[in-house]
């Protein structure tokens, strides 16, 4: 559950407060203008459990983080408990060791509170991490006292180590810690133990002085209503109104021909059951009750319809009504929408990421294996763009930019995997949600939701990440399918247009488990068991974290034979996802609503961060793969249809980036520009209009240190002929014959794709031109970054520095 903003108002709205609903109306947007009765919070605060060591705490025990795990003894400091932190933990990306211990509970008290988070109030001067970690046992390793492994289940949290008492919001993800007790029974039935690990870059004392569990009820009681996210316990978020019962919030609505409220129900507690209640009434008319219905069980939402359609034409007021037997019980309105049966007036979007797809093993693009003959299909109906690239290498650090059109140093760079959007950013959801949109995101990967807040805007998020979800981990392959699946019911439960949605399935990516009748189709049906086998003898014999060849080498395994297997499971997935594509596409056009549809396929980076390699990718020197562009790494699909608008069999041949996706859809929707944008639309190239200039395609991916404030990482450019990747506060990665490349990699792309031979000692002249070419870029998305940052304070940019960012085309 992560909050968008809460909104607490109050008043009564003109009578000429009239909304209209020729396209999706969003109830929630319109707070402002309603009429509010009641909603109070309680009273009485959250419920909480707190746990303060400036006395005994005896059912807290300390852990440390070799595996297995031993049992530690904390001692006494006064106001707090003290542990060591000595055991070597996992390395960082800095390549650098975390040393770790940690503090435990036995927890089913805990968890039938169901916490939100955990509060931790600690001292050290230790620089590191702190987190939340969980280890689930059965009955006989309970009673042998075994302490179990102990897993994070949350983002680690950097640690102030400046001795000073600091306090650590720890975000606690029940579902995840159910998953992982592998159990069908609640969390809060298995016996759980429940940590908070400190990880830090050398041995030193913790000195914890409370940890305090906050029920989920506490993100609710500020505000008398408002707006947030909320996920139900299937890993359905919805774009969610909250009010506290007993309370009405009413809305003088025009009812557009064949209107009806579409909203989701739900609650926060099964303890607390609220009742609820959808009334209308005519201008001086009667007031009629559509609904009532009670809500008792959290596990998910209760979708409802509500027929406007007798209404049509006339001004009514609709209210939205809570009761419950306790004051300030919270009562839930998902994504509540009051639309018509009239026609779009813009087109309808589907923007499909296919989460690791390489373009060159699409035979859309070339490739000698009928791997997407769906895609192939659907490219004649559109626009094919040859060269497109993801703007970084991996899921975290690529679709948060992609989706702002923003670079990732511009975002702050990665420190944890669920780092915050900064406030200022604007996301695709947003933009599509503002323009009168319905809002949907299809995602088998959690670095497309909720853990990049790229839930912002959207109405209904399903994401169903298979580590702690809804289907078997032998489905992996199999994505498309539930988030098909998913896309339909929500398509029957919100059926207005125009809607936008994404979807990002994960059917190419490791592990792979292809499904039938895919399995088998370009290797052997064992092949997964036999990859299995593989990767687990790479993984005893402790080469796994080697370089390809080396890791092969050492486990005794044929290098050659390792490709043709991953290819052939790779490639099975991408047949059994473009299946799947196409009966997608074939159900759009049934449902008569192709003609105005934008289809986009892409995709957020290449193969090799999916899982598999390439002789090409192995054989490169080690050093090599500092450079961000590299084809196993960032050639991508990007395949755009609109029959409509989009004239069919065009191939474009000009480089473009993943980082074009935003002003592209937002301009052919026919929505506002962004200001800020660092892509630039296509739609010109699309529609055959003038006024598309090409522009060098930029890559940026960065990282943040626990230490300092500092980012470092790379940034690149495909120019024609030419490719460049720049260090940035980074040395330069050992050769394999000794000593180190240059902070500059260069290539000729026309000669060398694979990027096998680097030529900053053969051509110093570009040498000086693309390193002058890059720090100049490197120092825009700095000064672009000041208006975006993490703490919702943006500064503002100097004259000079404006002028830079528009010469560059980042702002308009």
């Amino acid at each position: 559950m992560s909050s968008l903003a809460l909104a607490g108002c109050r008043g009564s709205p003109s009578d000429s407060a009239v909304l209209t609903a020729e396209k999706p109306l969003h109830l929630e947007e319109h707070l402002d203008v309603a009429r509010i009765e009641g909603s109070e919070p309680p009273v009485a605060g959250p419920e909480t459990i707190v746990w303060r060591f400036d006395e005994p705490q005896p059912d807290w025990k300390a852990f440390s983080l070799i595996a297995p795990p031993n049992l530690r003894e904390a001692t006494r400091a006064d106001d707090a408990l003290r542990i060591r932190v000595t055991e070597v933990g996992v390395p960082t990306i800095e390549n650098e060791s975390l040393f770790g211990a940690g503090i435990y509970i036995d927890a089913p008290s805990l968890l039938r509170l169901r916490p939100a988070h955990l509060m931790v109030r600690a001292r050290t001067e230790s620089a590191g991490v702190v987190s939340v970690s969980s280890a689930s046992l059965d009955d006989s390793q309970s009673r042998h006292g075994v302490t179990g492994l102990f897993q994070e289940i949350s983002e680690p949290t950097p640690i102030i180590a400046d001795g000073s008492v600091q306090g650590y919001l720890l975000p606690f993800p029940l579902e995840q810690l159910w998953a992982r007790s592998g159990s069908t029974r609640m969390a809060s039935d298995v016996c759980c133990r429940v940590g908070v690990m400190f990880q830090t870059y050398e041995p030193g004392n913790v000195d914890i002085l409370s940890v305090t569990a906050v029920s989920t009820s506490a993100a609710f009681v500020s505000d008398p209503l408002g707006v947030m996210t909320v996920a139900d316990g299937s890993n359905e978020s919805r774009r969610t109104m909250f009010t506290h019962a007993p309370g009405r919030v009413a809305y003088t609505v025009h009812v557009p021909p064949g209107g009806r409220l579409d909203v989701g129900l739900a609650v926060v507690r099964n303890d607390a059951p609220v009742d609820f209640k959808v009334t209308v009434a005519a201008a001086r008319g009667e007031e009629h009750g559509l609904l009532e219905e009670t809500v008792a069980d959290r596990a998910a939402w209760i979708q409802r319809s509500v027929d406007l359609a007798t209404y049509a034409g006339q001004e009514v007021t609709l209210a939205l009504q809570a009761d419950a037997e306790t004051p300030g019980t919270v009562a839930l309105w998902g994504a509540p929408v009051v639309s018509g049966s009239s026609r779009a007036d813009r087109p309808n979007v589907v923007f499909y990421v296919i989460d690791g797809a390489a373009a060159q093993f699409m035979s859309v693009y070339g490739y000698n294996r009928h791997t997407t003959p769906n895609l192939v299909r659907l490219a004649s109906e559109g626009a094919v763009f040859e060269q497109a690239y993801s703007n970084s290498t991996w899921t975290r650090t690529s679709t948060p930019s992609f989706m702002t059109s923003l670079h990732h140093s511009v975002l702050g760079g990665y420190l944890t995997g669920t780092d915050p959007l900064p406030e200022q950013a604007v996301t695709m959801a947003e933009h599509m949600h503002r323009g009168g949109y319905q809002t949907a995101v299809f995602t088998a990967n959690p670095y497309a939701g909720t853990m990049s807040t790229l839930d912002r805007g959207v109405d209904v998020l399903r994401d169903t990440w298979d580590g702690f979800t809804c289907w078997p981990r032998s489905s992996h392959s199999a994505s498309s399918v539930w988030l098909h699946e998913a896309f339909w019911q929500w398509r029957e439960a919100y059926p207005a247009q125009p809607y936008w949605a994404h979807f990002q399935s994960v059917d190419v990516h490791q592990p792979w488990h292809p499904a039938a009748p895919f399995a088998g189709l370009f290797g052997n049906v064992d092949a997964p068991q036999r990859l299995s086998a593989w990767q687990a003898r790479m993984e005893e014999v402790g080469s796994w974290d080697e370089p390809w060849l080396a890791a092969l080498a050492g486990a005794d395994i044929d290098a050659l034979e390792y490709i043709s297997v991953a290819q052939g499971l790779y490639d099975e997935g991408m047949a059994h996802n473009d299946y799947q594509i196409g009966r997608l596409v074939d159900r759009i056009k049934a449902a008569g609503e192709w003609e105005n549809t934008i289809f986009i396929v892409a995709a957020d980076h290449s193969h090799d961060n999916a899982g598999l390699p390439s002789l090409a990718s192995m054989s490169a020197p080690f050093w090599e793969d500092q450079a961000i562009f590299s084809p196993w790494e960032s050639r991508i699909p990007l395949i755009v249809v609109w029959p409509a608008r989009i004239a069919a069999g065009q191939r474009f041949s000009q480089p473009v980036s993943m980082i074009d996706v935003v002003p592209t859809i937002v301009d052919l929707a026919g929505l506002p520009i962004p200001e800020i944008t660092q892509g630039q639309s296509l739609a010109p190239l699309l529609l055959g209009q003038g006024g598309w200039e090409p522009r060098p395609v930029i890559f940026d991916e960065f990282y943040a240190s626990f230490k300092s404030d500092t980012l470092f990482g790379r940034i690149g450019v495909v120019d024609g002929r030419w490719g460049a990747s720049l260090l940035v506060n980074r040395d330069p990665f050992p050769q394999e014959e000794g000593g180190r490349a240059a902070r500059l990699l260069l290539f000729d792309l026309w000669t060398d794709p694979n990027l096998s031979h680097s030529l900053h000692e053969e051509r110093p002249d570009l040498m000086e031109q693309y390193t002058a070419f890059l720090e100049a870029q490197w120092e825009a998305h700095q000064a672009l970054a000041q208006r975006f940052t993490r703490s919702g304070e943006g500064l503002p940019l100097t004259p000079e520095q404006l002028q830079t960012l528009r010469s560059l085309g980042y702002i308009h």
